[in-house]
């Protein structure tokens, strides 16, 4: 089964132990500014306040979503919006990802688990000098970070036109060449563009993944199955100056932190369930 299969599996004993919260609205950012890199991201809002988020910007997904295109949000039923993960529709399946996320959050605050907060920027893969750390995704803010460490960078591309090769960074379309990398940083994207099972599977030789990003907040269990050490997401605990702060495009970093979940310091879907 893919990892979608293996969380809304997880997802499914959530709801027979316990009734889940129906969804309260989906907030959306305005259209972004085509001169910035600025990552954007959708909120969607449960009755409970849990919020779980998702990158719009694969596609035309913001502009469907914003005309309010094929979903049908307020009131609905969450776990029937995440079963959307497994649409082939980009809009439904950001929704879907969305609603994964925030009923992993429902059930963290409803069990009283709270992720601890990320030690560095690096998803804990510390970077030396000698060291060639892998990206899966052009992670631009890191990249001379580090490289002043002394390591060089790896970057899996999918556009040609970044690719190139300065002696410290290489940005390559070969996704192969991760077999041979024993650190490797990965964007929670690839949970929304369908790419993650065959990534991991080409990193199934590096000691260190790290998943990292606004949008990583799906249970861990399935990615820790398959390779994955670390998940770094961010951490809401202001939802409505959150939720305000996104839908007018300004900063929502002081309403949320940045945590970093190693597997060791995880205690496992079932676990959480008993404590319902």
């Amino acid at each position: 089964m893919s990892w979608c299969d293996d969380e809304l599996g997880l997802l499914e004993r959530f709801a027979a132990r316990a009734p889940l919260p129906r969804v309260r609205a989906l907030h959306l950012p305005p259209p972004p500014d085509p001169c910035s890199e600025r990552g954007e991201f959708c909120a969607l809002e449960l009755d409970d306040g849990s919020l779980g988020l998702a990158y719009v910007l694969l596609g035309d997904t913001l502009s469907a979503l914003r005309q309010g295109e094929g979903v049908a949000i307020a009131g609905a039923d969450a776990l029937a919006l995440a079963h959307g993960v497994r649409d082939a529709d980009v809009g439904r399946r950001t929704v879907g990802f969305a609603a994964l996320n925030a009923l992993t959050r429902c059930l963290y605050d409803r069990a009283g688990f709270v992720p601890p907060a990320s030690a560095d920027s690096f998803g804990g893969l510390d970077p030396q000098a000698g060291e060639t750390i892998a990206m899966i995704g052009h992670f631009a803010p890191l990249l001379a970070r580090i490289v002043a460490r002394g390591a060089r960078v790896l970057v899996i591309e999918l556009r040609p036109e970044l690719v190139r090769d300065d002696g410290r960074v290489r940005v390559t379309l070969d996704a192969g060449e991760l077999a041979h990398c024993d650190k490797v940083l990965a964007t929670g994207t690839l949970l929304l563009n369908d790419t993650l099972d065959r990534m991991l599977g080409l990193c199934r030789g590096a000691s260190r993944v790290a998943l990292v990003g606004p949008s990583v907040g799906a249970p861990p269990d399935p990615l820790y199955a398959r390779g994955v050490t670390l998940l770094g997401g961010n951490w809401i605990h202001d939802g409505p100056a959150f939720s305000e702060a996104l839908r007018r495009g300004t900063a929502t970093s002081a309403f949320a932190r940045k945590y970093g979940l190693a597997a060791a310091d995880y205690p496992g879907w079932s676990v959480l369930l008993s404590r319902l």
